[in-house]
């Protein structure tokens, strides 16, 4: 070896005289100086090969290249897999280190034509090794994922799993190179507390010793290809198990809602497994096969996980940019949601420059998905402006309008905190004491009773007209105070609208009930006993005319509150029953005409009180 060592010493300085002289004079001053310098570089000892520059150094060039040629022919030539002896792997892998020390020994003195000959013989042979390793690679990553598994393992009902095993038999070593290798997949998962370990420890490590070789080679690339197709195949595979559907932006907009409802459902398991489980995986199983490189690992990684993202981005935008329909504003939020929950895992897991694109990518499609719901409200305020004035609800009772916008907005609000950052994401300004939810929801409750307001004209009877607002404003005044939608319009909104709920009560019994009132008083004025008796009969007469009529058309009128109903019928009676009673107890006084009161008088007190507790029995069905 010492001899070696030596001859390979004074090939190199021969080279640099040489490459250093620009002719033989200076070339001989040159290798004068290196004499004096050590005495190993005598003048005769270079001289001896100065005369043939193929001498010696070629030939032990030559020697040690044909020694690992015949290593290298041999191991690319067997039948069985290296990888399947660790012995052998580990006799490869040193052949390998040996030629890539060669050619960096002598790259320096690749200009010289004997010694570039030969070195183009090891860049062949090389590559002749980097092919196999390559497919060594390729089997071992197969062969070691056929042993993926889910374990159930920890403790207090945590299921934590991780991928079988750490260790290894020998079996797991008897490699086969079948054609038919079906791609191993993760089960469906519906706990994301899990750690998964996507290859066997023995395996891992045996993969970064190829890595490091073929990147060392300058075979990088095919390095990470051939890593990257292997590991998106399982990822692929894993989540179409998981139920994500590869569809076009196209063929989820022409879905029908009810399977694209659960289609969203399958879409967010799939990416909370896929942010918290498999790409956190991946990107621990990339640094640890390619330690040391770290741009290698990073590129590997955006190769493996860029088809199943573009995947799970590709939907959520088609939800963002589709129908504003008001009834999807659920499943929509379900998916913002969902996005915004997995902000922290896109930024963690595709941190590195090579996976900027899909990072930022992320962000838009949360943003594009508020927007969206932005989008919807607005849509929900068209279709209330656009709710036609045309058929009355019968008996004045709750319009199916009012039902669906305030059901709608409670259940909204229970996605309060997640509207209020959407809201506040817009480009709206806030007033003073209301977050711009309060201001979008305060619009959309004017607008819905502007649009009452006109629906209430269709009915004729004026009375009627403040049943169906007073029915409608009750509901809405309910609605609110119920639920969170309260907390955002306010106490002082509240009493307000129950305010406009009483004055509706009271237009309702001016416009009707006061009119009978007037039928009650006595003209004090009447000349003589028998003039105020007639007057008394003929006001009876009309009142017990009149008083049937209310009584029958408003019985059929509905008042769906039980409470607002109540308050009604007391408040009729605590306006009519004294009223009626003084009435018909001053003209049973009137003399002979009172003695024959009974004539005239159809009622009783008790008799009033009974039709009024008769009022508004219309059906009340439809008032949730």
């Amino acid at each position: 070896m010492a001899e070696n060592g030596e001859e390979k010493l004074l090939a190199v300085a021969r080279h640099i005289a040489k490459t250093l002289g620009h002719n033989e004079s200076m070339a001989d001053d040159i290798l004068q100086i290196f004499s004096n310098f050590d005495g190993r570089f005598s003048r005769e000892k270079l001289a001896e090969g100065q005369a043939g520059e193929d001498g010696s150094g070629v030939a032990t060039l030559e020697r040690a290249l044909n020694s690992i040629d015949g290593q290298i022919s041999r191991f690319v030539a067997a039948d069985q897999p290296i990888w399947a002896d660790p012995a052998d792997s580990a006799a490869f892998l040193d052949t390998i280190d040996e030629l890539v020390a060669i050619i960096r020994e002598w790259s320096p003195m690749a200009s010289e034509k004997p010694i570039g000959v030969c070195l183009a013989r090891a860049d062949d042979m090389m590559q002749q090794a980097m092919f196999r390793i390559e497919e060594e690679f390729r089997s071992l990553m197969e062969r070691g994922a056929e042993s993926f598994g889910l374990n159930p393992q920890g403790d207090a009902g945590a299921m934590n799993h991780r991928f079988d095993s750490e260790e290894e038999d020998d079996d797991d070593r008897d490699f086969n190179n079948g054609d038919d290798i079906q791609i191993p997949v993760a089960q469906p998962l519906t706990d994301y507390d899990l750690i998964i370990d996507a290859l066997p420890s023995a395996t891992i490590n045996d993969l970064h010793e190829m890595a490091k070789r073929m990147l060392g080679a300058g075979f990088g690339k095919a390095c990470s290809h051939v890593y990257s197709s292997c590991r998106r195949e399982f990822l692929e595979e894993s989540m179409s198990r998981l139920g994500l559907q590869k569809l076009s932006i196209e063929e989820v907009h022409k879905m029908p809602w009810q399977e694209l409802e659960d289609e969203i459902d399958r879409w967010i398991k799939a990416a909370n497994v896929a942010l918290r489980i498999l790409f956190p995986s991946e990107r621990r199983l990339c640094d640890r096969i390619f330690f040391g490189f770290s741009s290698a690992a990073d590129l590997s990684f955006m190769e493996v996980c860029r088809g199943s993202t573009i995947q799970l981005l590709n939907f959520a935008d088609a939800i963002a940019i589709g129908s504003r329909s008001p009834e999807r504003l659920f499943k929509v939020l379900d998916v913002f949601e969902t996005m915004r929950d997995l902000m922290p895992e896109f930024e963690s897991v595709f941190s590195d420059q090579f996976c900027s694109v899909l990072r930022n990518e992320a962000v838009t499609i949360w943003k594009r998905l508020g927007e969206a719901i932005r989008g919807i409200f607005m849509e929900l305020e068209n279709l209330i402006r656009r709710d036609p004035a045309k058929a009355a609800v019968p008996g004045g009772g709750l319009h199916p309008i009012t039902r669906y916008v305030m059901n709608y907005l409670r259940a909204a609000c229970r996605s309060r905190q997640t509207l209020e950052q959407v809201f506040e994401e817009s480009n709206g300004v806030p007033s003073k004491d209301s977050t711009l939810l309060t201001v979008q929801m305060s619009w959309i409750m004017e607008l819905l009773e502007s649009n009452l307001e006109v629906k209430s004209k269709v009915y004729k009877d004026p009375a009627l007209c403040y049943v169906f607002l007073m029915n409608n404003g009750r509901y809405i005044v309910q609605k609110v105070k119920d639920g969170d939608l309260g907390l955002l319009l306010g106490d002082d909104w509240i009493r307000k609208h129950n305010v406009k709920v009483r004055q509706y009560h009271m237009n309702y019994q001016r416009s009707s009930w006061n009119k009978m009132l007037g039928l009650l008083k006595v003209d004090n004025t009447a000349e003589g006993m028998s003039g105020l008796g007639k007057t008394m009969k003929e006001k009876l007469k009309q009142f017990n005319i009149q008083f049937d009529e209310i009584c029958k058309v408003h019985s059929t009128w509905v008042v769906f509150d039980e409470q607002l109903r109540e308050e009604l019928k007391i408040s009729l009676a605590r306006l009519l029953v004294p009223a009626y009673g003084s009435f018909i107890g001053r003209f049973q006084n009137l003399g002979d005409i009172g003695k024959n009161a009974d004539r005239y008088i159809r009622y009783g007190v008790e008799d009033i009180e009974a039709r009024i507790n008769e009022l508004f029995k219309g059906t009340t069905t439809g008032r949730k």
